[in-house]
């Protein structure tokens, strides 16, 4: 052995193996840099929700509900980010005062090796005083909802107010709020229904910033067959019997409603009752005429009249005695 210590050539080799392991360890090293290059990965983690610290008792607009972000680092950190999404984005607005402000999306509980870019970087907020005020609602139904022949009667709401609460601006911008009624076509009852409160503007733009209390109320709904009143006229036929003149015609009944399509209906402009003057009697001049429901139309009412003549009897005619005596 120490032969080959003391032997020239021995030691050159050897110094040259020490020199190659050493190259090498170095180079081991400094390898990091290149294979992070290829272990590293983008992503865009897309709407993810902002919360919003700020003073309850001021209202804040303008904050969008989503941002994106856009992640750079080691695959299995960004993967990790993805897959558990337990990181928080928020806008921290608790020590700011009243009036517009460009404040910074920050993050929370994202590791230190990722580049981190949210898009957007920054919003435009407007802090403001929290109002609330009580409004009316006012019902509406879509009448294209209702049947052939029949017409919208009522709309009732309640409660027939709510309170709205949001920022002041937003609360001197409300114009209208309503409650709509949606449903399928070819309604022909009555009926009742829940519908959620819009707070609308002018321009009749949702107001999406509102709470409202209740958000949903119950509408009442009365709907009716399409139908129109008319006179009635009295049209005698027939002879009345012998020894019976009829000079006149009357009833109590002076007019009647007659339901069915709008296009039939508006066409009439009265009601002819047709009574047979052979019903009249020397004892009874009165007659009973049920009343025939006009083509095309569905129903007539009152159903039936009564109609009087007034009659003068020739005194030929004999008159039955009373069979009461």
């Amino acid at each position: 052995m120490d032969k080959m210590m003391d032997n020239r050539w021995f030691l050159r080799i050897t110094a040259l193996l020490l020199a190659f392991l050493l190259f090498f360890t170095v180079q081991a090293e400094d390898s990091p840099t290149g294979t992070t290059d290829t272990s590293r990965t983008s992503e865009i983690i897309e709407d993810v929700e902002l919360e919003v610290y700020h003073d309850n008792s001021l209202m804040v607009s303008g904050v969008p509900k989503t941002a994106d972000l856009h992640l750079n680092g080691p695959v299995s950190i960004v993967q990790t980010a993805r897959q558990l999404e337990d990181f928080t984005l928020f806008v921290d607005l608790r020590n700011l005062p009243m009036g517009e402000h460009q404040v910074p999306i920050q993050t929370e509980n994202l590791s230190e090796q990722l580049n981190i870019r949210v898009d957007p970087e920054f919003v435009n907020v407007v802090i403001e005083e929290r109002v609330s005020q009580e409004f009316r609602i006012d019902p509406e139904i879509n009448e294209r909802m209702l049947a052939d022949g029949f017409t919208l009667e009522s709309v009732a709401v309640d409660p027939e107010t709510v309170t709205v609460t949001g920022p002041k601006s937003m609360i001197d911008a409300i114009s209208f709020v309503k409650a709509t009624v949606s449903g399928e076509q070819g309604v022909k009852e009555s009926f009742t229904t829940a519908a959620r409160v819009r707070v609308l503007a002018e321009d009749l733009t949702k107001l999406e910033s509102a709470e409202i209390e209740p958000q949903e109320v119950e509408v009442a709904v009365e709907v009716v067959e399409y139908s129109k009143v008319v006179p009635v006229r009295i049209e005698p036929i027939g002879e009345a019997g012998a020894g019976i003149t009829i000079n006149d015609w009357s009833t109590s009944t002076e007019e009647v409603r007659i339901f069915g399509p709008e296009t039939v209906v508006d066409e009439l402009t009265e009601y002819v009752v047709e009574v047979d003057a052979a019903s009249v009697t020397a004892t009874d001049s009165t007659v009973d005429v049920e009343l025939k429901v006009p083509s095309g139309a569905s129903a007539v009412s009152p159903g039936q009249v009564t109609v009087e003549a007034e009659t003068v009897v020739d005194g030929s005619v004999q008159v039955p005695e009373d069979l009461g005596n």
